[in-house]
This record gives C-alpha cells, sequence and structure tokens, in this order.
C-alpha cells in the first residue's frame, strides 16, 4: 500500500510539475522585453535604431569584457607574468581616441536621421490639436471641425471600488476613442491647460510632452487597422494612472462615417442647448457628469477627501448661492485643484452637473439650472 502510495504521489507530482512548466513558458512567452515593432514607419525606424544601437553595444561589452578576462587570467601573478614598464604609448592614445569617435558617429548618423524624421510634420493629411487636462484628453479635428473628449471608462472607474481584475483593459479604456484613418499622416499639436502632461501609445512610436502655453508637434501614420492603447506618461497629478489613450485606426471610408458621426451629434448637442430641461432629465444626466468629471476628487458619494477635495454634501458652494456655484464650477479656483470646466463641459452638461451637485448627497435646494443660464454666463465672462 505504502509503495503504491508513493507512486501515485511521485506521479502527481510529476503532472503538476509538467503543467507549471507549460504555464511558465506560456508565461515568459508572453513576456516581450524588447520595444513594440509598433504599426508606423516612425516606430519602425525607432526599433532598428534601437536594436542597432543595442548590437554594437554588445558587441563593445563582448571585446572590452573579453580583453579583461583574458587578461585578468592570462597575465595573472599567479601564472608569473610580469608587468610591462613603460609610461607612454603614441598607438594607445590613438586608438582610444579614434575608435570611440568612429563608434559615435555610427551611432550618431542614423540617430539623427531618426529624429529628423520624426520631427518631419510637413505635409500631413490630417491635423488633430490635443489637450490634455487632470485627468482627461480633448481632440480637436481642425479640417473637420469635431472635438471629442476622451475620459476614463465608466467600467474602470467603478472597479476601483470593486474587483479590478474582472474588467477587460482595466484603467486602459476610455468612453470616447479617437479614430485616425489608415494611411494618412496624422499632425498631432500638442498641450495643456493645467500641468506637464505626455502623450504616449506605444504601438505609434512617439511620445511628447504636453505642456501648458507651449504646442509641441508630432505625427503618426499608421499602416494596420486596429486598437492602440496608451496613457499619460508625464505624472501629471494624484489619478495620472486614470488618463489612457485609446486610438482606433479605421480604413477611409470608415474614418468619414465617424467623422459623420460626430458632426450629426455635435449638432444635437447644440439643439438640446436651445430648449427647456425637466429636473429629472438634468439629474440623471448630472449623475452621469459627475461620474466621469468630478467623483476622482469629490469621491462617488459627495463626501471628498478631508484636507484635499472639499465635500460637495452640505457644502456652502453647493447649497449657497447659484451664480457662485456657477463661476466656481465654470471658472475653476487658482491655487487649488478646482479647474476650469467652463472649457470642458458644454452648457447642457454643465447646467446638469451643476443642478446634480445642488439636488444630491442629501442637498435639497431645489434648483434647476437651465443650459440658457450657462450660456448667459459665458457671455457675461467674455462681455458678450
Amino acid at each position: 500500500m505504502l509503495r503504491r502510495t508513493s507512486g501515485r504521489g511521485a506521479g502527481s507530482g510529476m503532472a503538476v510539475f509538467a503543467m507549471l512548466a507549460l504555464a511558465s513558458t506560456g508565461a515568459f512567452a508572453a513576456w516581450d522585453l524588447n520595444l513594440p515593432v509598433g504599426v508606423t514607419p516612425i516606430s519602425r525606424i525607432v526599433y532598428d535604431l534601437h536594436m542597432l544601437i543595442l548590437w554594437i553595444c554588445v558587441a563593445i561589452g563582448v571585446v572590452v569584457f573579453g580583453v579583461m578576462f583574458i587578461s585578468i587570467v592570462r597575465h595573472r601573478k599567479a601564472a608569473g607574468a610580469q608587468a610591462a614598464q613603460f609610461h607612454h604609448s603614441t598607438f594607445a592614445e590613438i586608438a582610444w581616441t579614434v575608435i570611440p569617435i568612429v563608434i559615435l558617429v555610427s551611432m550618431a548618423v542614423p540617430a539623427t536621421t531618426t529624429l529628423i524624421e520624426m520631427e518631419d510634420t510637413t505635409d500631413a493629411d490630417l491635423t488633430v490639436k490635443v489637450t490634455a487636462y487632470q485627468w482627461k484628453w480633448k481632440y480637436e479635428y481642425i479640417e473637420d471641425g469635431i472635438t471629442v473628449y476622451s475620459n476614463l471608462a465608466a467600467s474602470s472607474r467603478q472597479a476601483i471600488y470593486e474587483d479590478p481584475t474582472k474588467v477587460e483593459n482595466y484603467l486602459l479604456e476610455v468612453d470616447n476613442p479617437i479614430v485616425f484613418p489608415v494611411g494618412k499622416k496624422v499632425r498631432l499639436l500638442l498641450t495643456a491647460d493645467d500641468v506637464i502632461h505626455a502623450w504616449w501609445v506605444p504601438e505609434l512610436g512617439q511620445k511628447k510632452d504636453a505642456i501648458p502655453g507651449f504646442i509641441n508637434e508630432i505625427w503618426t501614420l499608421v499602416e494596420e487597422p486596429g486598437v492602440y492603447r496608451g496613457q499619460c506618461a508625464e505624472l501629471c497629478g494624484k489619478d495620472h494612472g486614470f488618463m489612457p489613450i485609446v486610438v482606433r485606426a479605421a480604413p477611409e471610408e470608415e474614418y468619414r462615417a465617424w467623422v459623420a458621426e460626430r458632426m450629426t451629434a455635435q449638432a444635437e448637442q447644440a439643439a438640446l442647448a436651445m430648449r427647456e430641461w425637466g429636473k429629472t432629465e438634468l439629474m440623471a444626466l448630472g449623475e452621469k457628469v459627475y461620474v466621469t468629471s468630478c467623483a476622482t476628487c469629490h469621491q462617488m458619494d459627495g463626501a471628498g477627501v478631508t484636507g484635499a477635495f472639499p465635500s460637495i454634501r452640505g457644502s456652502e458652494v453647493a447649497t449657497g448661492d447659484l451664480q457662485a456655484h456657477l463661476k466656481l464650477v465654470m471658472d475653476g479656483r487658482s491655487g487649488t485643484a478646482m479647474q476650469s470646466f467652463g472649457s470642458q463641459l458644454d452648457d447642457v452638461e454643465l447646467a446638469a452637473v451643476v443642478t446634480y451637485q445642488r439636488n444630491a448627497f442629501g442637498n435639497a435646494t431645489g434648483d434647476v439650472v437651465q443650459p440658457a443660464m450657462i450660456s448667459a454666463a459665458r457671455n457675461l465672462n467674455t462681455g458678450g
């Protein structure tokens, strides 16, 4: 009995070992340690440059460490080696000057060529202005006249408080992916509204800082349809990790259909701002806007974070003067984390979220803010 039991245990152990070996093989296969080749001409040029420099460094390492180890072994004192007695070698000085120069030039020429290619934004088929906010992206398609705000998807936002492992593409999904046409050169103009951010999608091969008050440029030309994900690559605040980028590369026909859809949606949104809204529908929309734009700081329950972000529940702002509340939401507050939402939300969204804040979390002002009030406040700010 003991012998048979032992055999079964050994067999089970071998089976478990084999399963672990297979699992680890798959894990290592998925764990790619090199740069992605990417799907743009720039990404492939960068990858080729990376591999060229890598192999040059490998060759240098092999030569240097090879000579060093051979010298240690063959010229050690235990083997009877005697140190050479000299104080100057013209050949050695020329060699250790000329060889590094040749190596550096061999690296500098392709590197400079690549950098020049990366900065060449001329002859673009499409220009997109990208503005970074804490913590979202705004995309303005200059030629087509459409604007897209891209926020962290609600599924990822909700999973922060639940189980992130159940959400596909956790922290790498957005509510409004942007679309680029396949085979077209897209010029990106990068700036920021508050702090320094960085726009980065690995498969596209470039990363560039978005700096307040400055315009940086990069370009891309996606050659393969698909969805490509990235993130803000600059530490931009407490929710830096909640600022993903999703680019969908589509054929020209699909891209044009998407542009037409966005233009129709913008026209419908402008029409919505002209009518009277009921409190119930404003509250429903306001909750969605609050979750997307406000809950990150003020929390889902409006309780805020003590010492950092004020509570909306029972606050003097949300239960006090309506005009002061509107001004704060639209203009922000200098020197604090309260940013301006006047340029980030349209009239309907602003009216909805202020209505929601004044009638949720136990606040019961009964105020209903109409989009026309937001429009009037905008005109007052601009002197119109």
